[in-house]
């Protein structure tokens, strides 16, 4: 038998399913690491929250939000409790908003 018969057939992704793929819980944030000392403080700031921006995105998309108009505030706070993030600003919202215009 090829061994390629033997490969279990991969989970649906958002792409392939005929409906929504729900977000797998529980959500697993990567290991931090530590950031590279000597900055300013507002790099600090505006780079962690680029990554929460990212991180949230990423996971609006994965529940089915695909576009920035279907993203308020609301919707973008519910998926941070969702995932276990701190509600974000109204800036960060805006970012969100931005990542997923910007990366189509």
């Amino acid at each position: 038998m090829p061994a390629a018969a033997l490969k279990p057939k991969p989970l649906p992704t958002q792409s392939t399913a005929k409906r929504p793929v729900l977000l797998d819980l529980p959500y697993a944030p990567v290991e931090k690491r530590p950031l590279p000392p000597g900055r300013p403080r507002q790099w600090y700031v505006t780079h962690n929250r680029r990554l929460k921006a990212m991180r949230l995105a990423i996971a609006l998309l994965d529940s089915g939000v695909h576009m920035p108009n279907q993203a308020r505030n609301e919707t973008i706070r519910d998926t941070a409790e969702l995932i276990g993030v701190h509600p974000p600003s109204d800036t960060t919202c805006h970012m969100v908003r931005a990542f997923m215009r910007y990366a189509r």
